[in-house]
């Protein structure tokens, strides 16, 4: 627990067990967080830390999330959150940041009261929270950019260069005889300025791809 974090003791005996390790690091320093991290060494692959601001409930604005990343570029290892904000919106954006742990607290019903009852979820925002996560983590993908498979149809919905008149063979491409049309089935768009002023080498028909091979 983030009251915890201060017991180097404490956090190395429980590093002695080789057992998974979740720190929690609200109301600390990061100097006390380094040396918490270096306290469970022994099983710095299985550390996981929790970005968490400590007060109940906790307000949205004092989340800030964006230490996810301080965490783990600083210290190299998991990094997740301990939300006592009220509502799923916080731990959503934290999943979506790259979270891989979310504490949130859970009772059956707020109106049974209950020290942290305030700020607990019921179980079917818990649902939510799960459901949305799900998505929120789904959602981050790949930094690698690459057209994707579902985009096919916007493809092939593109506006490319077609003729629009007719053209005979040494006639001069205008503006007025291509233009850039629906569907992607003609030229690049970014060969227009390369096609316009140059003869047409044959006849092309209304609705012929218009492409830099067309020309003289």
């Amino acid at each position: 627990a983030s009251l915890e974090t201060g017991d180097i003791d404490l956090i190395s005996y429980v590093a002695s067990t080789g057992k998974r390790m979740i720190i929690s690091t609200g109301a600390s320093t990061l100097e006390e967080i380094e040396r918490a991290v270096e306290a469970a060494e022994l099983v710095r692959d299985k550390l996981t830390l929790l970005v968490c601001t400590s007060s109940y409930p906790a307000e949205p604005a004092d989340a800030h999330v964006n230490r996810i990343t301080t965490l783990r570029e600083k210290f190299n290892v998991d990094v997740g959150l301990s939300d006592h904000t009220l509502g799923i919106g916080v731990s959503v954006a934290a999943i979506a940041l790259g979270a891989t742990v979310i504490e949130k607290h859970l009772t059956i019903k707020r109106s049974d009261g209950g020290h942290d009852a305030a700020f607990s979820l019921e179980p079917e925002e818990f649902k939510l929270l799960v459901e949305e996560g799900n998505r929120a983590h789904a959602a981050l993908g790949s930094s690698d950019w690459s057209i994707q498979g579902s985009e096919a149809e916007s493809r092939r919905l593109r506006r490319s260069l077609h003729i629009v008149k007719s053209v005979n063979k040494g006639e001069i491409a205008t503006r007025e005889n291509v233009k850039a049309l629906r569907p992607n089935t003609g030229g690049p768009i970014s060969d227009l300025q390369q096609i316009l002023g140059k003869r047409f080498k044959s006849h092309f028909n209304a609705g012929d791809a218009a492409t830099i091979d067309c020309m003289e």
